[in-house]
């Protein structure tokens, strides 16, 4: 198949390029650097040309729910009506477990983007998975100083690497609407494994709302099962 894949260059979006050219796709990456811009549209069509399937991995680092909504928006629009143009079979979607269940900024744009993939003119796949185990450490990353100040929130976190397995395999078959939840191993608190990434460091927790401590980071029902350990991936990193 030839996919593209939106976002590309970022965390899980390299995961997902190099996992899908291993198995033997073409792959086109859809990012700036590589001239293509998804909040005009310049250079997307020229890279959808022969697509088969589109995986969107594309994100923004923002708290605002305002940024979050008209950023998702914006991009899924365009990236639809340039799928559609170019006759693109599939459009698979990486959102949050729980993302209906916590009302952030952020996650209200993650809910906006679910909702214009489903009801978009290309069938579409939206897979929900839980924080990543590389979370912990880009929390790390945003919090300046020796002490380490972490939200209370509760998770199954899983590997980037297998998120990404996930949706190439997703991508490969026809669309699904909402698939199966992806999840990790274990439970975990965010604040416990920040205090493994750093050990002896002074990792203070705060409040991050009720949903988000209390279990709405979590998968309900049934859900497909990751299985690398947060510390099988802190000892291979």
């Amino acid at each position: 198949m030839r996919m593209a894949v939106a976002g590309g260059t970022g965390m899980v979006g390299r995961h997902v390029v190099a996992l899908a050219r291993e198995a033997g796709h073409e792959v086109v990456v859809i990012s700036r650097a590589d001239g293509v811009d998804l909040t005009t549209g310049a250079g997307l069509d020229e890279a959808l040309t022969g697509v088969d399937a589109v995986i969107d991995v594309t994100n923004i680092e923002t708290l605002s729910r305002r940024k979050a909504i008209d950023f998702f928006e914006t991009t899924t629009r365009t990236l639809l009506a340039a799928e559609e143009r170019s006759h693109v079979r599939h459009h698979v979607v990486l959102s949050i477990v729980g993302v209906d269940r916590v009302d952030s900024g952020y996650y209200a744009g993650k809910r906006r983007q679910e909702e214009l993939a489903l009801a978009g003119p290309v069938p579409a796949t939206v897979l929900r998975a839980t924080q990543f185990h590389e979370f912990a450490a880009q929390m790390l990353g945003r919090v300046p100083g020796p002490v380490k100040v972490v939200p209370a929130m509760l998770s199954r976190p899983v590997a980037a690497s297998e998120v990404a397995a996930e949706l190439v395999r997703l991508a490969e078959g026809p669309a699904q609407g909402r698939a199966t939840d992806l999840a990790g191993p274990e439970v975990l608190k965010m604040p416990a494994m920040v205090r493994r990434l750093v050990p002896g460091r002074l990792v203070l927790t705060v409040p991050a709302g009720r949903a988000m401590s209390g279990g709405g980071l979590l998968p309900v029902g049934d859900f497909r099962r990751g299985e690398v350990t947060f510390d099988e991936w802190l000892a291979a990193r």
